[in-house]
């Protein structure tokens, strides 16, 4: 075969005329290629440690003052008042040797080097103490204050020019520890609505003596670990709520992301697979070189880039107390799935990216294998969608040591996983419940076809249709969010394909074909992956899916009611959530933390005192319309208000968890933490970031906005609900629950949501814009 001759470079044999060697030289070429390859990643790692390492000075600068000090010793004027000469007589006696002229080029030098370094000094620690305010948060809509302005002014001169990916890490200000009368103050606020007084008393009963007891002793562990620690709170978050979990990481974990609404730019299955995983490797690349922009707040704040590290050769690996997260800084193959049997597909030739044609053609030879799965590998990916603890188990037992341990290797170091799915997806308008189907598929397919370990899976349907299923514990759904955008955006708009589907360029048949992944799968593992499909066969069937796309208006509309669309969805939400189950709920909204260094989410607790005034007005008919939308205005700058302090580190639930994990550390026990960190969340909620990157105008090709992504319910009898306002006249809603409570119903929550909306609208003096399905 091809690829085994390819595999080594030379062969020899032993004959009795001697040694006879044969060289093979189109693989000394490979071998020539891949090590040239392997350099230049290494020296542009290297120049963007050092440009990232001076940030925001840059070498020109330091030439520049040289140039500037030399020309002023030539001048006879001495900028250094004295310094260079100082420096000059305590050269080491090294130095003797060199002429009075070169001592004191080199005292110029020396003395240069430390204005320069001393500038990048300063300009970081002014750029971290401007980047620690955020009044600019909390200023009203289209007011900006004059401080505000010399604030803008000044970030954008200590920001440099041409930042790099992870230029302003080390100047991105620490998440601040609250103060534990604050945080306690609000969560006594959060939890009122949802109490009678009799249990209000007996929490503020506990928070109150929490406060006075025990409270002191921890914050002061926790503020000491704050100074060491680059941020107090997101490797306990990781460790403690995603890898410490033995549940099933599939639907209660990852979550998915869907492709675009309407365009299919191609119905053939390995053209679109081919496209879209070249497009992927442009920008793993544009990862590894730093060439990507870091995401800016406003186009002038700098979030957090930290998490996109691990977005590629990063795999979850099971054990049974922890999980552990094994990431590679490099990995040159693609592991896919097809109709139960796994290959391995290696992205690179000849030293350089496979082309999308040539990545057709891998793909199309994998679906063209006619080829049985061999006894066990069918279901063998069900491992990483049951519990943890057996799957390790299983690990340990049954893949490591030989074939077993080789194919699994391949996988936990592939890039990332693609499965090739022999369904067809994607929004049907003649079928009502396409959708849905379409976010079950992605959410947890068969149990069986998707890697659910690895840091994001693939899948590319029959049709063309494509969507994702991404593990949670190394990074949030913004950073996957981003690489979709840039994926789609080039696949669509740069790449593009041929008149008949295909992708554009020449098929190489010389390239050898995927390796198929071998398995030696006996009878005891066999029935350690059935008992692993058992579970998470249960737990994917009790999945209520309903996502609808809400047309009636947008944010267009909200936006002319001047008001945040989040604010109100957030209390549509609320309102709906009454209409279906009679009573108000503790409610998740997640925010993001990322304006601090390492920052990942923060909690915001929707259901206020003020949203439920308002939903009571809604069902009192003696209330006005005058004065249900002054409560309405009431509560929607409440959720803004509340939305701002979590994202500024003054949150509720981050603070109280790190809390929770220093009592635990100290062996203490918290009846007041306790009870807290039991709390379920019967409503857990979330939007789904966009245009991150503007590669293209949504106006202009309407038929490319995003259906976006969801997750599954977070309790066993709330609702999960993700949505996406992806455009003026368009947001898409993702409701999940479980067909096990009696007390929801996903799409009779969602007829709930779609009728909230309308009523809310409906109290603004400005018609909505009627948009029939």
């Amino acid at each position: 075969m091809a690829e085994a001759h390819q595999a080594v470079a030379f062969q020899f044999t032993v004959t009795p005329e001697g040694v006879d060697f044969r060289l093979s030289r189109e693989a000394l070429k490979h071998l020539y290629l891949l090590s040239v390859s392997a350099w230049k990643k290494r020296f542009a790692r290297l120049k963007n440690n050092i440009l990232t390492g001076v940030f925001p000075g840059t070498p020109s600068g330091w030439l520049a003052i040289v140039i500037a000090t030399v020309g002023s010793m030539h001048l006879h004027v001495d900028v250094s008042m004295g310094l260079i000469c100082s420096i000059r007589r305590h050269l080491p006696a090294s130095c003797s040797c060199l002429s009075l002229r070169s001592q004191n080029l080199l005292s110029a030098v020396l003395f240069s080097t430390g204005v320069w370094i001393s500038g990048i000094f300063l300009c970081r620690k002014s750029l971290k103490l401007l980047l620690s305010y955020h009044g600019w948060m909390f200023e009203p809509h289209g007011k900006t204050s004059y401080s505000t302005r010399i604030w803008v002014a000044m970030v954008k001169v200590m920001s440099g020019r041409h930042p790099l990916l992870y230029s302003f890490q080390t100047s991105l200000p620490k998440l601040p520890v609250p103060h534990v009368d604050d945080t306690i103050r609000r969560y006594l606020a959060s939890v009122r609505p949802l109490m009678d007084d009799a249990s209000y008393a007996r929490m503020e009963a506990l928070a109150l003596d929490f406060q006075q007891q025990l409270a002191p002793r921890l914050q002061k562990y926790l503020v000491l670990k704050s100074w060491w620690a680059t941020n107090y709170v997101s490797d306990w978050w990781e460790e403690y709520v995603y890898l410490r979990s033995r549940a099933p990481i599939m639907v209660n974990s990852n979550y998915y992301v869907m492709d675009f609404l309407y365009a299919t730019p191609t119905p053939l299955q390995a053209a679109r697979a081919g496209n879209v995983v070249h497009a992927i490797l442009l920008y793993r690349r544009r990862l590894d070189r730093e060439e990507l922009a870091p995401v800016m707040a406003l186009g002038i704040v700098p979030m957090c880039s930290q998490q996109m590290e691990r977005m590629f050769n990063t795999t979850r690996i099971p054990g049974k107390e922890t999980d552990t997260l094994l990431h590679l800084s490099e990995s040159r193959h693609l592991a896919v799935y097809h109709k139960g049997r796994f290959y391995k597909v290696w992205l690179y030739h000849a030293g350089r990216h496979l082309t999308p044609r040539e990545l057709e053609m891998q793909f199309q030879r994998i679906l063209d294998d006619p080829s049985p799965p061999a006894p066990g590998e069918l279901k063998l990916a069900a491992l990483t969608a049951g519990e943890r603890c057996p799957w390790a188990e299983a690990r340990a037992a049954h893949f490591s040591r030989g074939r077993n341990k080789a194919a699994l290797d391949c996988i936990d170091r592939a890039a990332f996983f693609l499965t090739l799915d022999e369904e067809a997806q994607g929004f049907d308008p003649e079928r009502e419940d396409s959708l849905s189907t379409y976010a079950k598929s992605l959410l947890h397919g068969q149990c069986y076809d998707r890697w659910f370990d690895k840091s994001f899976s693939l899948v590319v349907y029959r049709n063309g249709k494509l969507g994702a299923n991404a593990e949670h514990s190394w990074a949030d759904a913004p950073i996957i969010g981003h690489l979709w955008e840039f994926m789609l955006a080039t696949d669509r708009f740069s790449l593009g394909y041929c008149s008949d589907g295909h992708c554009h360029g020449i098929p190489n048949p010389d390239l050898p074909p995927p390796q198929r992944l071998t398995w030696d799968i006996s009878e005891e593992c066999s029935k350690a992956i059935d008992a692993s499909y058992g579970v998470a066969r249960a737990l994917a069937d009790d999945v209520d899916f309903h996502c609808f796309r809400f047309q009636e208006f947008g944010k267009g509309y909200i936006k002319k009611c001047r008001t945040s669309p989040d604010s109100f969805i957030q209390i549509a939400l609320q309102l709906a959530h009454f209409r279906d189950k009679g009573c108000f709920c503790l409610t998740y909204e997640a925010s993001m933390t990322r304006l601090f260094r390492e920052g990942r989410t923060e909690t915001v607790r929707s259901c206020t005192s003020e949203s439920t005034a308002f939903v009571r007005s809604m069902a009192k008919a003696t209330c006005s319309t005058a004065e249900r939308l002054q409560l309405f205005k009431v509560a929607a700058e409440k959720h803004q208000q509340m939305y701002r302090l979590a994202m500024t580190g003054a949150g509720i639930d981050r603070h109280l968890f790190c809390l929770y994990v220093v009592s635990r550390y100290l062996g203490l026990d918290s009846p007041f933490l306790a009870k807290v960190l039991s709390e379920p969340w019967r409503l857990s909620t979330s939007q789904t970031p966009q245009q991150q990157i503007k590669m293209f105008d949504l106006e202009s090709h309407p038929d490319c906005v995003s259906s976006g992504g969801g997750f599954g319910p977070v309790a066993d009898d709330g609702y999960g609900v993700s949505y996406i306002i992806a455009g003026e006249n368009l947001i898409t809603f993702h409701v999940s629950s479980k067909f096990s409570s009696s007390e929801t119903d996903s799409k009779r929550f969602g007829q709930s949501i779609r009728q909230a909306m309308q009523d809310i609208a409906a109290l603004f003096a400005t018609p909505a814009r009627k948009v029939a399905n």
